[in-house]
């Protein structure tokens, strides 16, 4: 007899962290919570620095690998997610952006009636403690602390110098009225720790009871009884012993862009074709499943640096023993930070009406422009995004076998208006490190380096070094009636089931300007007032 909740939610990450701990927070609720990966014991979670650890840490993330892309000459790049209690917000960086107001309004305009900004505004309010403290924009009473920058380095104050000078204006936030011009990030640390919604709501709420926190529990099918979804099969621990568990009320599913649709694929919802090449039932026909992939992608400039103090330099030594010494005190520290720091949201061509482009700024550079392992030589590394790709690939199940990855397609740089800004933000990089304030500071040009001028040098190197953001979204699309890539109504319930919705990054229609982690967990704040009491 399998056990029986009101709601079952598979995924512990930054929505379903949040979303179980709203949900129990009702009166006599019932919550099972099912987490494909382990506890977040690991040390390493909890000091923002430790990022550079736990990224790679095949023990809490789950490696994928992006298929070959026909436009960054076909490279197979890492595709990289969370499978631990935090999920990906367990081994980012911590950025808080919320993103333009003007993405919100374009997800209201495709027919989502309730997603407009003036609609979420009050969803990220509810969750902020911000250090800016309470104002049209922001709150301090949530739950989730949102901290500025307190570990200064003269080299972001060179770069903020630099946007300065190239008439680019200095905004204190980002986050606030407006998005454009340049200032330093904003962190969901606080005290000098990763402050994610699993140890902001989720633990909190684990002492409290209510939820059924269920880890090395993989989710490998949705039953169904007819047309409504009726629980999970998972399997748990190393011997993956198979189990079922029953939601009298709700199945929802929070694995993620990646994880999401591919358990809708194998559960027999999704294109009846896939379905077919894969052994799936067809349980419901909904080609829009796994469609509509997006990502952010980041070609990098890393510079040798001189005349200031880097990353580099105190990271390691007598050094960083004294920046532990100050974390441990609860003073500004090298642990106690995100490893971006600096950035310019600005504008690829003048007429456009908001900015497209982001130049992010770290006063420390990385083997070969990797993030994850540091230079011995001092340096300095500005990364460069388009903020909306219009390119969009999918994420497709090879099998139904669960722990066959899926295939996973961004169709990174696809576009010509990609290409275009990318181009322009590459050349953004170029004038910054050419102002006086950084140049002083530049000895030499690492990668790409002085060689690479030309616009088609400057492209070639982007293809050919360009990452990924790792901001999936977009693959259970968020539409109305007639959209036919529409997986998810505004309620964010799955068409033409019943009893299954979808909260987290996937439900978004069109990717956020900038990183996505913020966006999800007001997606699951949002969601906890959709699911009825």
């Amino acid at each position: 007899m399998a056990d029986s909740f009101d709601y079952v939610i598979v995924g512990a990450g930054s929505a379903g962290s949040l979303l179980a701990a709203r949900l129990a927070e009702r009166p006599g609720a019932r919550i099972c919570l099912l987490e494909a990966g382990p506890r977040d014991t690991n040390p390493f979670i909890g000091i923002p620095a430790g990022f550079l650890k736990v990224i790679f840490d095949p023990k809490v993330t789950w490696g994928f690998q992006a298929e070959p892309g026909p436009a960054i000459d076909d490279r197979a790049i890492p595709a990289l997610q969370g499978r631990v209690v935090g999920g990906s917000g367990a081994i980012n960086g911590m950025v808080y952006v919320r993103g333009q107001a003007d993405d919100f309004n374009h997800w209201a305009q495709l027919g989502n009636r309730g997603w407009g900004y003036a609609d979420v505004l009050p969803y990220f309010r509810r969750m902020e403690s911000h250090a800016l403290g309470t104002s049209e924009w922001h709150d301090d009473a949530g739950k989730v602390p949102i901290a500025e920058l307190k570990w200064r380095n003269p080299l972001v104050d060179a770069f903020l110098q630099s946007a300065q000078g190239l008439g680019i204006p200095f905004n204190p936030d980002y986050n606030g009225e407006t998005q454009e011009g340049t200032g330093t990030y904003q962190y969901n640390i606080g005290r000098g720790r990763r402050k994610n919604t699993a140890r902001t709501y989720l633990h909190p709420q684990l002492r409290k009871g209510g939820i059924d926190l269920r880890t090395d529990a993989r989710a490998s099918e949705i039953l169904f009884e007819g047309r409504r979804a009726v629980g999970i099969r998972y399997l748990l621990g190393p011997n993956r012993e198979v189990r079922e568990v029953r939601a009298t009320r709700e199945v929802i599913l929070c694995g993620g862009a990646i994880n999401t649709p591919r358990l809708l694929q194998v559960s027999g919802v999704g294109d009846p074709e896939l379905l077919k090449a894969i052994g799936a039932p067809v349980v419901h026909a909904l080609p829009g499943v796994g469609r509509n992939l997006r990502d952010h992608y980041t070609p990098r400039t890393v510079v040798r640096a001189k005349g200031a103090t880097t990353i580099n330099d105190v990271a390691r030594g007598p050094r960083l023993l004294v920046e532990g010494a100050r974390w441990l005190a609860g003073r500004p520290s090298i642990l106690g930070i995100g490893v971006i720091l600096g950035q310019v949201f600005w504008k690829s061509d003048p007429a456009l009406d908001r900015p497209d482009i982001l130049v992010t700024f770290t006063p420390g550079s990385f083997k070969e422009g990797f993030l994850g392992k540091l230079d011995e030589v001092p340096g300095m590394t500005l990364g460069t995004w388009q903020l909306r790709p219009e390119s969009s690939g999918h994420v497709a199940a090879r099998s139904r076998d669960l722990f066959e990855a899926p295939a996973i397609q961004p169709n990174y740089l696809a576009q010509d208006s990609d290409r275009r800004a990318l181009l322009a933000g590459q050349k953004l990089v170029r004038r910054l490190l050419a102002e006086p304030a950084l140049a002083r500071h530049v000895e030499e040009e690492i990668i790409p380096g002085a060689g690479v001028q030309t616009d088609e040098e400057l492209m070639a190197y982007a293809r050919r070094q360009g990452l990924a953001g790792y901001h999936y979204c977009g693959t259970c699309k968020m539409g109305p009636d007639g959209d036919p890539l529409a997986v998810v109504n505004a309620d964010l319930k799955v068409r033409g089931l019943d009893g299954l919705r979808v909260v987290d990054a996937s439900v978004m229609p069109h990717i956020t300007s900038g990183n996505t982690n913020a966006p999800t967990m007001m997606i699951a704040e949002k969601a906890a007032d959709l699911i009825g009491g």
